[in-house]
């Protein structure tokens, strides 16, 4: 689906737009590469030094209103300097960040587009540069072909522990080739270092930033459309994140991750071992702080008093909006509601009463190393969605903001047999095909733009290589009658949830459903009499491969430019989880797991047609809508009172499995 759509996209704009796709991902590449220097490409930094953004407006449909503001505070002196740490949590930082984006967006075609991020590269601060040109390559249709490069090849700054920079810095000065080791942060003192590979995977910070790239918190229509669904999806996300980390602990015989609680001590600590590339180390925080109101940002009792509101909301079943009026939450589209009023992002009905509860949180809980600017040091982890999956009080973050969801979710009224049952479909069987297994091996990424360097030395290799969790291949195998006289369109949604807690107390059936991880979900064409489908683990529609590294990409697009097939169509979203995270890393005994396949109308739940010709599917949704009209986590998403409604349901299949993991570990050569 992701392809057809590709070239669904790349055909509307081919006719205002005659610049190839090849051409568009070299420019892309060379905007990005070494990003604290010079412009590498002749071609583009020839235009970087002769273009005049304000010289013909007619290139910009917003007649040129976003590049004037840049341009002014551009010529007054007021923005950032370069060689200077940025952060979307700080507002002046993100407002001028979004005016690069405004002008981005705003331009009609290519030339225009990368002429302006060329000229405008020399200018702006890096992380504000490396932010707005990210963001409008999402949203932009003139870029829907691009596939952008990793963040930890950017800046492997924010994602690579000091020690290894430090190293990548010395063999660039003695110009040796140098390939150095990464570690996870802590020591084995720490409990919190058994899962610190799920934290501190690159991958998955990749994913969350580029959810948050995909769904920002500032977005308003006027930049292109409305985000469908977007409270929901911010939900979703980071409910799928929680209950995959409690996962991984269970995994490790940890106990889940308890909630964050403002009246009580951050009983763990972090020390993220990494600097910024300008601006000095992120700061620590030891074990047992107690939190304090942060200046400028927040006190404590106001988090209190916005949590208590957006409680009171959930009771009532209603929030205010700015006018006084009450809008409805009762009902399946409460949560995405709920969830603009969380984070809050600009569809948020009344911040002012509701304010910011996870915005905020993020900046108060990034500043408890020094609350009262004592110190100046530069902002946390938590204050850069690339980072702050790094430290474990993310998820205790987190964990308290899904329990105020699961209130809303569990104040609606449990879904009837008549919601749930599709009738004439029967799941005869359902087992999987392959161990469920999970191995560890090293993954190497390139650390080239980390270093300092002139045009005038030659390039060495270095790069650093680190464990990562990954899975064996497995396929589930699900045998489905259709008793209907015709062929029926069907939504195959299948989750997982660990069986019992760190000690070995079963999890009831209504526990175990809001633990669910969802592992697949996808539509096809159930014949009339037997269905036998085996789907492959890596083609989880809730996933995406990793994003190609920056010397794959001037592979890919060399091969492009000739003409030949590159495979950069398989790489145009990063916005899911990685596929290697699909199962959680079990242990050698056998995490069991609670299996579950549930067989949906897929004519009746699709936004969009054409969902079962492909296996892909698209999580930010297509031209603005989201495919599924179901809730995320539909059927598991609402209180059971009674299990054996699910297990009396002909379309319902539920198993034990085990998930293991043999302590393997493919090492780098």
């Amino acid at each position: 689906m992701k392809v057809l759509v590709l070239l669904a996209l790349v055909a509307a704009a081919a006719a205002a737009d005659d610049i190839s796709a090849a051409q568009k991902q070299h420019e892309v590449n060379y905007m990005l590469h070494k990003i604290y220097g010079n412009i590498r490409d002749p071609e583009l930094k020839k235009i970087a030094d002769t273009f005049d953004p304000e010289a013909d407006l007619s290139h910009y449909s917003d007649g040129g209103n976003a590049v004037h503001v840049l341009m002014k505070d551009y010529k007054d002196q007021k923005l950032l300097e370069q060689k200077h740490f940025f952060s979307l949590f700080n507002a002046r930082h993100r407002e001028e960040a979004l005016m690069l984006f405004d002008v981005l967006i705003h331009c009609k075609d290519w030339k225009t587009f990368i002429s302006n991020a060329a000229y405008f590269r020399q200018i702006v601060n890096e992380g504000e540069f490396v932010y707005g040109f990210y963001v409008a390559i999402i949203h932009s249709p003139l870029a829907t072909t691009v596939v952008l490069p990793p963040l930890y090849e950017v800046t492997p700054h924010l994602f690579t522990n000091s020690e290894v920079i430090e190293a990548a810095y010395r063999a660039q000065q003695i110009q040796t080739p140098g390939k150095f080791r990464s570690s996870f942060t802590g020591t084995k003192k720490n409990p919190e270092q058994r899962v610190a590979y799920f934290g501190e995977d690159i991958g998955l910070n990749t994913h969350h930033v580029t959810w948050h790239m995909e769904f920002p918190f500032w977005w308003e229509d006027k930049y292109s459309h409305k985000l469908d669904r977007k409270g929901e999806n911010f939900f979703w996300v980071h409910h799928q994140l929680t209950v995959r980390f409690d996962a991984e602990r269970l995994s490790n015989h940890l106990d889940p991750v308890e909630e964050l609680d403002w009246n009580k001590p951050i009983n763990h600590g972090f020390a993220p071992h990494t600097t910024y590339k300008y601006g000095g180390q992120f700061p620590s925080r030891p074990d047992n702080v107690h939190f304090e109101d942060v200046d400028d940002v927040a006190r404590i009792r106001d988090m209190i008093i916005i949590d208590s509101r957006i409680r009171d909301a959930i009771a009532h079943g209603y929030v205010i909006d700015e006018e006084g009026k009450h809008i409805d939450i009762q009902n399946e589209h409460g949560i995405d509601i709920l969830g603009d009023v969380i984070e809050s992002s600009m569809y948020s009905p009344n911040v002012q009463y509701y304010g910011a509860l996870h915005n905020t949180a993020h900046i108060v809980l990034g500043r408890q190393a020094d609350p009262h600017g004592k110190y100046d040091l530069p902002p946390g982890v938590l204050e850069h969605f690339e980072t702050a999956t790094r430290d474990p009080s993310f998820f205790r973050l987190h964990k308290y903001m899904d329990n105020i969801f699961k209130e809303h979710k569990d104040s609606l009224p449990p879904y009837t047999k008549d919601e749930l049952e599709f009738p004439g479909i029967v799941i005869d069987n359902l087992c999987t095909e392959g161990e469920l297994a999970t191995y560890f091996e090293d993954f190497e990424y390139d650390l080239i733009n980390a270093v300092d360097d002139t045009e005038k030395i030659k390039d060495v290799p270095i790069s650093t290589y680190v464990p990562r969790l990954n899975h064996k291949d497995f396929a589930f195998k699900i045998d489905i009658e259709n008793h209907n006289h015709e062929d029926k369109m069907a939504v195959i949604r299948i989750f997982a949830w660990p069986h019992a807690d760190a000690n070995g107390i079963e999890f009831t059936f209504d526990e175990g459903r809001w633990n669910a991880i969802e592992l697949d979900k996808f539509w096809t064409v159930l014949k009339e009499g037997t269905n036998h489908i085996v789907r492959d683990g890596r083609d989880s529609a809730v996933t995406v491969p990793d994003v190609p590294s920056f010397h794959s990409l001037f592979q890919m697009t060399e091969k492009a430019q000739n003409g030949l097939r590159s495979g950069l169509e398989e790489f145009v979203s990063a916005t899911g989880l990685p596929n290697r995270f699909i199962l959680p890393k079990g242990n050698h005994e056998g995490l069991r797991m609670d299996l579950v396949v549930i067989v949906t109308d897929g004519e009746a739940d699709a936004a969009i047609d054409g969902l079962h010709e492909n296996n892909d599917f698209i999580h930010y949704g297509i031209k603005g809508v989201y495919p599924d009209k179901r809730s995320h986590g539909y059927p598991l998403d609402r209180h059971v009172e009674d299990e054996r409604l699910f297990e009396e349901l002909g379309n319902f299949k539920h198993i034990h499995v085990k998930i293991y993991n043999h302590g393997e570990h493919i090492h780098k050569e």
